[in-house]
């Protein structure tokens, strides 16, 4: 077979399976569209079904939401409905209530302008009856109706005035004794509170000697070891025939503290002589100086006393080589807070402010030896460069009367430093000075007219006073008593206060024969 042939038979072959192939993809895709359109119909119904039940269902449950509604709208109009009948009718009620309060209303007007009537009537009768008898007493009386009158307001002006001065006699007498008995009870706790040493203080120190010979060691050749110590110190070394003992004299604390702490230095040492003297002075001097700040420290914290400045604390450390009136000056100022702080305790007054004000009110003798000025006037200026508060500034100024005080605070300060300086003895007074105050205070009740005698009383802090009763009564009494304080305020001077009692006393005496 030829070549030719061959590839026609394949050709022809090929073809006849193309066809083949063709024909049989036709007919199998045209059997799988039928069987799609098929399913696709039976989709096409089944969701037709499944849509139409769906719209029954929610036709049903529209039908039954607006069943529901309709009801719960019925029902709610309802219950409008009888709350406005209610209402209409408490409405009713209330108009019914309205219509008999106004008539009774009504019918009390009538009532009251009847009365009103009456009332008028009677008014011009009576008006009429006073004047037909005021005419009948002027004709008993002779007096014309302005005398009486003026005779009465005059009678009435007496009584009144009288009744007046008895009233204002007994309310002061009330008030003065419920506000002694106060007082007595506050300061009484304060002090029983307080206890306080008796203290009296001296200008000079007393050093002990081992023996007589120390003396001459302290005077050195041709007296330059004294010299030396009292040109150091400041201080006045006595030596004299006191055995085994020297005394330092000088009024500046400090200094004589310094020197008694430098003396006794020496003599435990014994070497004496102008250098040894100056070293031991200055470490004297370091030492008092750090007890002087101790002292300070611990008087605040004794007191309660907080925030202090620095400065301040050594001034009070300075205060406790301080006397007055041979009173310890450190000692008297924790005595003065210790007491104010009680006292404003018990009234409800600012504390810290008392005991701070009562600490420092005396912060000015420290250097009053330094500083022109009163110790008060020093005080203030020393608490305001220290800035303390306003309130305490204030106490301090006003702790001896010097300005009036300006809060409660500062009153009991100013109390409590009068009560610690007039406690028995607390101060020394001498003699001479005690008899020319209890002279000048009788001195001063007898320029009184009126005044038959007076009496100077417990260590001069009462004064009483026998007036004549036929040139006293009572109410000149009262007023008396006043005066003679006031004069014993201005021209006195004395530690606490002074009680003046007038007496006045009428006696009728008769003997039976």
């Amino acid at each position: 077979m030829s070549t030719g042939l061959v590839i026609l038979t394949a050709l022809v072959a090929l073809a006849l399976g193309g066809l083949a192939g063709y024909l049989g993809r036709k007919l199998l895709a045209e059997a799988r569209l039928a069987s799609a359109e098929e399913a696709a119909r039976r989709v096409v119904e089944e969701s037709k079904r499944e849509a139409e039940r769906i719209r029954r269902e929610a036709l049903v449950e529209a039908k039954e939401e607006a069943i529901r509604h309709k009801n719960e709208a019925e029902r709610e109009i309802r219950e409008r409905r009888n709350e406005i009948q209610n209402r209409e009718q408490r409405l009713a009620q209330r108009e019914e209530t309205l219509d008999r309060k106004t008539e009774a209303v009504e019918r009390k007007e009538e009532q009251l302008r009847a009365r009103e009537g009456a009332v008028e009537r009677l008014q011009a009768e009576v008006e009429h009856l006073k004047a037909r008898q005021l005419a009948e007493l002027e004709r008993i009386s002779g007096l014309e109706r302005e005398e009486a009158k003026a005779i009465l307001m005059k009678h009435v002006e007496d009584e009144s005035r009288q009744e007046a001065a008895a009233l204002v006699r007994e309310i002061e007498a009330t008030a003065r004794e419920e506000g002694e008995k106060k007082a007595r009870d506050i300061i009484s706790l304060a002090i029983q509170r307080c206890a306080a040493d008796h203290v009296a203080e001296t200008s000079v120190s007393v050093v002990a000697l081992p023996n007589d010979e120390m003396k001459g060691r302290i005077i050195g050749r041709e007296g330059r070891n004294i010299r030396a110590f009292e040109t150091l110190t400041g201080i006045d070394l006595i030596i004299d025939d006191t055995p085994e003992a020297v005394i330092l004299s000088g009024f500046d604390p400090v200094r004589r503290e310094i020197a008694r702490v430098a003396l006794e230095k020496l003599i435990a040492d014994g070497r004496i002589h102008p250098a040894r003297i100056e070293e031991t002075v200055e470490k004297a001097r370091k030492e008092v100086e750090a007890r002087i700040r101790e002292e300070g420290e611990q008087a605040a914290f004794e007191a309660g006393v907080a925030g202090l400045h620095p400065e301040i604390i050594k001034l009070l450390g300075r205060l406790r080589f301080r006397s007055s009136y041979g009173q310890n000056v450190l000692r008297h100022s924790l005595e003065v807070t210790h007491l104010a702080g009680v006292m404003a305790a018990e009234l409800g007054a600012n504390v810290a402010v008392a005991k701070r004000a009562g600490l420092i009110h005396d912060i000015g003798k420290a250097v009053d030896h330094e500083v022109e000025g009163t110790h008060t006037d020093i005080g203030v200026e020393l608490a305001r460069k220290y800035r303390e508060p306003a309130e305490v500034v204030q106490a301090i100024a006003a702790h001896h009367g010097d300005v009036e005080p300006g809060s409660v605070e500062a009153v009991l300060v100013a109390a409590a430093d009068a009560i610690s300086a007039a406690r028995p003895g607390a101060r020394r007074e001498t003699l001479e000075a005690y008899i020319k105050r209890l002279e000048k205070l009788e001195e001063i009740a007898d320029s009184f007219d009126g005044v038959d005698k007076a009496y100077a009383i417990q260590a001069g802090r009462e004064v009483r006073i026998i007036v004549k009763p036929e040139k006293i009564d009572d109410l000149t009494s009262a007023r008396l008593a006043k005066d003679i304080v006031k004069r014993i305020e201005n021209e006195l001077e004395y530690p606490g206060q002074i009680k003046v009692t007038v007496i006045r006393e009428t006696r009728a005496v008769e003997t039976a024969k």
